[in-house]
């Protein structure tokens, strides 16, 4: 007889994958860059992915986002693959990604940044705007609310109005987080978040993770070298090492593996 709680544990290990990776590898000539890598991202999850310098996450996030083609395996995404989606689609089916540098239109106001993030969202092509100015102006004002929404979520109203190419790194970074949210992802690809920010900073971003899944109910990925922000803010991590991954589990059993610390440290915990 399944009891209360082992129907609960039972119904949330049959949560679907929002990504399913399945076996990717990634050759560049004799170099194997991803040896079968294979994990799951749940809805609703924020989940890790850390390894040493030169492990592969980077390769790894560029065959989620197409910017790279795997050699085999597969990727799904709610249920379906996207290997053969093309790049320019990625955004289009719900994936969002930031980058280890940041980049933004320098010359543009945050505000206008903010409002190119939502070009996939827009549903009315170049004929209706031509034929039907008035539901494209309506559609404009829809951008227009979302961006400050966003804006106002990041904290980011003192900024709204400046270029964006003067302002702080920590505050581009927060920038460019809105401009990816505003194509409403259900996926956000996060490539190392905390680079170039210093303690307290790190702080706020742990927040900000945490308030993207709760309140804007993104899933997210994160690849990170710092490893306090993403044990405390991640409900799952996967660590790979040369290509391969070593461990798929919450932060606690993932610190604990033998393989992890031997990646990290060069020896086996005492």
């Amino acid at each position: 007889m399944q009891t209360i709680g082992s129907a609960a544990a039972s119904d949330i290990a049959s949560v679907p994958a929002l990504l399913a990776v399945r076996d990717i590898s990634v050759r560049f000539g004799g170099i194997v860059a991803l040896n079968g890598i294979s994990f799951d991202v749940k809805a609703g999850d924020v989940v890790g992915l850390i390894g040493p310098n030169g492990a592969g996450k980077t390769t790894l996030f560029n065959c989620l986002s197409r910017l790279y083609i795997p050699n085999s395996g597969d990727i799904l995404f709610e249920g379906r693959s996207i290997m053969s989606a093309p790049r320019h689609a990625i955004a289009a089916i719900g994936m969002g990604r930031t980058f280890q540098n940041v980049a933004l239109f320098d010359r543009m106001s945050v505000l206008d940044n903010v409002k190119v993030g939502c070009h996939s969202q827009t549903r009315q092509g170049f004929l209706t705007s031509v034929l039907r100015i008035g539901t494209v102006q309506a559609e404009e004002r829809r951008i227009e609310e979302r961006a400050h929404e966003l804006i106002a979520f990041m904290g980011l109203e003192a900024f709204a109005h400046l270029p964006a190419g003067p302002l702080p790194f920590p505050i581009r970074k927060r920038v460019e987080l809105a401009r990816a949210l505003a194509a409403k992802p259900k996926l956000l690809l996060l490539d190392e978040p905390a680079a170039g920010l210093n303690h307290d900073e790190v702080d706020v971003l742990k927040d900000q993770i945490r308030r993207v899944r709760d309140h804007q109910k993104v899933t997210t990925l994160l690849v990170e070298h710092h490893m306090s922000l993403v044990m405390s803010v991640s409900d799952k991590v996967v660590a790979i090492d040369f290509g391969r991954k070593i461990a798929d589990g919450t932060p606690a059993e993932v610190q604990r593996n033998p393989e992890v610390i031997r990646a990290y440290l060069g020896t086996e915990a005492a």
